[in-house]
């Protein structure tokens, strides 16, 4: 390769950098170099180049076309050599297994799993991060990821771990002195959402729930829903992957549920080679899934 035909690694750097944050001085912040010397970067590579990669826009800058196509394959390239560095720095097998995990998920099902894992494999460390974005796994650092889908994450290998279902769970409290054969049963008790996934709301008012009929309550996140329906804060609509152990312990009641083809908790991760400590993980989990 012939370096002389590419402009300098530390205009590229900085470039990448601007592109990514979308500001000189967030970039510069990172690079921990000056908001002058990343705009002279900039302009450095637009120049060898012959094209306008930046432009201004309110405060920030925006990338154009031909910006985007550089910037992405910066990023793919720069991710490239820093897992090289640091597999090789920190020694691969020395570091924990990165992992990301949906929150609830994570709380309610891995969680309390994970001292049998532990028990059963004592020199293997993880690095649990819960998360609900799609994470780009190579750029942050991630061996593997369990998100909630369809699995067709582009550019992914998606395994599916935990079949996902619409389940109608309610606490014991709520239905004393009522004969409960269905969601009919339980209209006019307190409903419970979360704001981010509006599905499970689209599926029961396909079942009839009269929204201007019955009480209803919105709460910012899953594991907040769940923590109020267990306490008797009313009925909602879970997967009963996340509320299996409270279902047989008896601390909450399945109303009803349906299942939908294809949808649960995958396992992702790059396609291609998995380390060996990647695949025992994930052999693991299959397990317990059952």
């Amino acid at each position: 390769m012939n370096w002389r035909d590419i402009p300098s690694l530390a205009a590229l750097r900085a470039f990448e950098a601007a592109a990514r944050v979308g500001s000189f001085s967030a970039a510069a912040r990172e690079l921990n170099v000056t908001h002058a010397a990343v705009a002279q970067h900039v302009r450095t590579v637009e120049a060898d180049l012959g094209v306008s990669l930046l432009v201004r826009a309110g405060r920030g800058v925006a990338l154009t076309d031909a910006g985007h196509r550089l910037a992405a394959s910066l990023s793919d390239g720069f991710a490239e050599i820093t897992n090289g560095v640091r597999a090789v720095a920190e020694g691969a097998a020395a570091r924990p297994l990165a992992i990301t995990a949906t929150p609830s998920f994570a709380e309610n099902w891995l969680m309390p799993r994970l001292a049998g894992f532990w028990a059963a494999h004592p020199g293997l460390n993880l690095s649990i991060t819960p998360s609900m974005d799609v994470a780009d796994l190579r750029r942050d650092g991630f061996d593997m990821g369990i998100r909630y889908g369809y699995g067709d994450w582009p550019g992914l290998e998606a395994t599916l771990l935990v079949e996902a279902d619409y389940t109608v769970v309610v606490a014991p409290s709520l239905l004393v002195g009522r004969s409960v054969s269905g969601i009919a049963d339980v209209m006019d008790l307190p409903w419970m959402f979360e704001v981010v996934h509006r599905e499970p709301q689209k599926w029961v008012t396909e079942l009839g729930l009269d929204w201007d009929c019955c009480q209803v309550n919105e709460v910012a996140t899953l594991s907040m829903l769940l923590s109020a329906v267990r306490a008797g804060g009313g009925v909602s609509v879970v997967s009963s992957a996340l509320v299996a152990d409270d279902i047989s312990a008896g601390k909450l009641v399945a109303v009803m549920s349906e299942r939908r083809e294809g949808l649960g908790y995958h396992i992702i991760h790059q396609p291609g080679t998995m380390s060996a400590r990647a695949k025992t993980f994930k052999k693991w989990l299959l397990a317990q899934a059952g």
